[in-house]
């Protein structure tokens, strides 16, 4: 695979993310995401974050795809969630498949991930929490609202929700790892088995 470098007999392989909101770029850049990474000799190049997935599409894309792969990323990383698309396959086809990019499709939205967290979860909500189908939420954030609001009587987080949220689900302890180990969310899972595959090549 081009664009790999060998640092003490251990060769790391490059890659770029590219994302639609905030979200998906906090968790990106976080030290739990990076540890992984590190853990599987991957080593990320850069996340840009397009700020809306109608930014995704093909002739909107295409710098961003060439400006990581210029800083060394052999593979791309495509994170974008299925919103009002009905199925994963035509949120595929609107961003178009492409040599050395790998589209990952959050079912619905990314904030399902956080749902599918029980211990970081647990720690927002102050008690066990369990989510048995956090992807089929179709607004995952107003779901966690709902949750947090029906627990404690007032607000969850306030102006930025999504923003905030983010940042203090990565400050508990989030990882994408706990997100992939509920059976329930395979999206998540789909991703690190992904990035497993490429450590393996």
């Amino acid at each position: 695979m081009a664009n790999q470098y060998s640092w003490r007999w251990v060769t790391v392989v490059n890659i770029g993310f590219i994302c639609e909101g905030y979200t998906e770029l906090f968790i990106l850049e976080s030290d739990s995401f990076k540890s992984i990474l590190n853990s599987l000799k991957l080593k990320s190049v850069g996340v840009i974050n397009v700020m809306g997935n109608g930014n995704l599409l093909p002739h909107n894309i295409k710098i961003h795809q060439e400006n990581l792969f210029e800083k060394g990323a052999s593979l791309i990383f495509v994170l974008t969630d299925l919103d009002e698309d009905h199925c994963i396959t035509k949120t595929r086809l609107r961003i178009t498949e492409s040599e050395n990019q790998i589209i990952i499709v959050a079912v619905k939205q990314i904030e399902s991930w956080f749902l599918a967290d029980a211990s970081t979860m647990s720690l927002i909500f102050k008690g066990d929490y369990s989510f048995e189908n956090p992807e089929n939420e179709d607004v995952p954030i107003e779901t966690i609202r709902k949750i947090y609001f029906d627990k404690f009587k007032r607000g969850l987080i306030g102006r930025d929700e999504k923003k905030k949220l983010a940042k203090k689900m990565l400050s508990l302890g989030f990882s994408i790892q706990n997100a992939a180990n509920h059976p329930n969310c395979p999206s998540a899972n789909y991703f690190l088995t992904k990035l497993k595959s490429i450590a393996n090549n």
